[in-house]
């Protein structure tokens, strides 16, 4: 009966010591997300369906120009994009997703009517059929 009691009691403190063992890694993974996450970041997301006639070269030219706005507008942090592959068939035409990153809402606010995105705008317009636009802020 000792025997038990000494074994039941080993099993408990193993288990203990490997229950504080994950909370401490969990812990430590939290901790270095947070350090490494930007305080603040504003995405702008951008999603385009574009016209039945607009050729191929066309959209290209436009996802060209897309990606070249950072080069513009230094308050663009980072841009990435692509197109539409949900099998979910909720996409609505919409085809193009273009991610944009902000440090502010003044930075944002600075790139809505800067020039360079101004001419993009026009350069698109031809082109556009269906455009959404959603702003938030990561948390």
């Amino acid at each position: 009966m000792k025997n038990i009691l000494l074994i039941t009691l080993a099993i408990f403190a193993f288990t203990s010591c490997q229950q504080a063992e994950k909370a401490a890694e969990i812990e430590l993974t939290e901790t270095t997300m947070e350090e490494t996450m930007p305080t603040k970041q504003l995405r702008h997301v951008v999603l385009f369906k574009f016209k039945d006639e607009s050729t191929p070269e066309d959209v290209s030219r436009i996802e060209d120009a897309f990606l070249n706005l950072p080069n513009e507008i230094p308050q663009i942090q980072s841009i990435e994009w692509g197109t539409n592959n949900s099998p979910e068939g909720l996409n609505q035409g919409l085809t193009h997703c273009f991610f944009l990153t902000f440090a502010s809402e003044e930075d944002r606010d600075i790139y809505l009517p800067h020039p360079a995105h101004k001419a993009f705008g026009e350069m698109l317009g031809g082109h556009l059929d269906k455009v959404t636009v959603v702003d938030y802020w990561v948390k």
